[in-house]
């Protein structure tokens, strides 16, 4: 494509994303709004947003190289994305946090969650480990699109960094929730759109059918390299063999982390809260299903069919033609694609990324700005000031920005699936407790949080290997990688461990405390 036809569709692309941020602007005017737009968002919108929030370039950059090294078996977290993601999330979570949220006139997670168990400290806790934790989920999602860009396009990496940065800061800063929103929508639309035309252009290209093209792959078993075969991978259409290595990773951290973890994402809950009415968030269940389900089963499909291409063409498999993970999809794009596709693509990855990554620093603004210092740029005229939640995007997104400096090749999937798995752990027990379990207390909701976080970072420090050994802190105390070098101990993911930790901890301290409250109580 022409550079005058590149900066034609990047005109365009900023030009809408300026108008709905300013949109967004306009009918922001409190702290109220800049957090829930009012709670009158249009479910269509909203359901549009919670996919494209929900997908990033973490699932598509990250994800789908990982499929085109691993295979198919990833597929089954786009089921799960599907049935967890959207029909439970909204089904079973949805309806009664919407009706909740506006009971308690909360505007956040931590709101929300604090307020039912009337509690400030569970409040602060929770908003303290989003701003502090979700920085890097942020920047894994940062990298993918500079990542993207940089591939694509030969732009420097620092230079793709910096303006991507520039530009998600800009609409999150000013548009507020409902410029966030708004973006979403038009970015989901355009995913949806690319990821259509990727498996058309796929099958055209190569003439195949699709059970030829699945039978191809299957074929192609015997290449798979070996480094990989000694790690369990059986071919790009079969599972990994049952207890090997990469079968703990697909199964314990990329389908459970991820297909769990879901449902307890902050910026994810929060939009159930921006809806009026049940009968809307209703209406988002069969968009968000079949946006999920066709986006993220369109690139984990082409992703190990990518193997096919790149084998025909260059005599390799895709893992052969990059070390690093994060870049094939990006190097089938710029290989495979039609030229000015990469042009329309990186506005797919844009999308996906920038809906990701304003929902995270939203987020983390609101955790700063609205609940751990609500009285931040307070005034006596104004005492619903948004200046502490702008102020902490603002942070959120400069610490954001210097971890990707940090971070390694193929991070991206794995730093998705981490994050996700740390929230189920912390957040997801005390969460469903205030939606279903009535004799939850503040005391079993701050021990389950407590346990979550601590069990997760204590599994990630010294018990899971694919986090341990780059720490180092295990190794530099005790000689070793791990404490326990036992397989396949050593590849069971953090949630395995902190997950059934932090329900047991609810659960027990709830009892004790309405234990110790009715003895009191009779003593009386």
């Amino acid at each position: 494509m022409s550079t005058l036809g590149l900066g034609i569709i990047v005109i365009v692309y900023m030009f809408l994303i300026a108008w709905f941020g300013y949109l967004g602007y306009r009918k922001s005017k409190n702290a109220a709004d800049f957090l829930l737009g009012g709670r009158k968002t249009n479910p269509i919108v909203m359901a549009l947003s919670y996919g494209a929030t929900f997908i990033s370039a973490s699932a598509i950059v990250g994800f789908g190289g990982f499929s085109a090294t691993f295979g198919m078996g990833i597929q089954w977290l786009c089921v799960l994305n599907m049935f967890m993601g959207v029909i439970v999330a909204f089904i079973f979570f949805g309806r009664k946090t919407r009706q909740l949220g506006a009971r308690y006139n909360a505007k956040t997670f931590s709101q929300f969650i604090g307020k039912h168990y009337r509690s400030r400290t569970v409040r602060v806790f929770i908003a303290a480990i989003i701003f502090i934790g979700m920085p890097l989920y942020a920047a894994v999602v940062m990298k993918g699109g500079a990542v993207f860009i940089e591939q694509i396009f030969g732009v420097n990496y620092d230079m793709a960094l910096l303006v991507f940065t520039l530009v998600v800061a800009t609409y999150v800063i000013t548009g507020g929730i409902k410029g966030v929103m708004y973006t979403d929508a038009m970015q989901a639309l355009i995913m949806f759109a690319c990821m259509a035309f990727m498996l058309f252009w796929f099958y055209n290209m190569m003439g195949l059918g699709f059970s030829e093209a699945n039978q191809q792959l299957t074929d192609m078993a015997p290449l798979v390299p070996e480094r990989f075969k000694a790690l369990g991978h059986q071919g790009w259409t079969a599972m990994p063999v049952t207890g090997s290595p990469q079968w703990y990773t697909l199964v314990t951290s990329l389908i459970l982390g991820v297909g769990i973890g879901c449902l307890a994402q902050p910026q994810l809950v929060v939009r159930f809260m921006t809806v009026e009415s049940t009968k809307q968030l209703n209406r988002g269940v069969v968009i968000g299903c079949i946006f999920i389900l066709f986006v993220v089963g369109s690139i984990y499909h082409i992703g190990p069919m990518s193997n096919i291409f790149f084998y025909n063409t260059e005599g390799m498999v895709a893992a052969d033609m990059t070390p690093d993970m994060d870049k094939i999809i990006p190097l089938f794009i710029d290989k495979a694609m039609p030229g000015w596709f990469g042009a329309v693509f990186m506005l797919c990855i844009l999308s996906a990324s920038m809906s990701t990554l304003s929902a995270q620093f939203h987020t983390m603004g609101a955790a700063f700005g609205a609940d751990m210092f609500p009285k931040l740029g307070w005034t006596r005229k104004n005492r619903n000031s948004s200046f502490g939640v702008r102020l902490g995007v603002l942070a959120s997104i400069i610490i954001s920005y210097c971890i990707c400096y940090t971070l390694s090749a193929s991070i991206i999937a794995r730093g998705t699936a981490l994050f996700m798995g740390v929230c189920a752990a912390t957040f997801l027990p005390a969460y469903f407790c205030s939606l279903y379990w009535s004799k939850a207390t503040k005391q079993g909701a701050l021990a389950s949080l407590w346990t979550g976080a601590l069990a997760s970072l204590f599994a990630m420090t010294f018990l899971h290997k694919a986090e341990a050994a780059p720490i180092g802190l295990c190794k530099a105390l005790f000689g070793t990688d791990v404490l326990i070098d036992v397989y396949p101990f050593y590849a069971i993911d953090p949630i395995l461990f902190a997950l059934p930790l932090s329900v047991i901890a609810i659960i027990a301290v709830s009892m004790a405390t309405q234990r110790k409250r009715k003895r009191v109580s009779n003593a009386r």
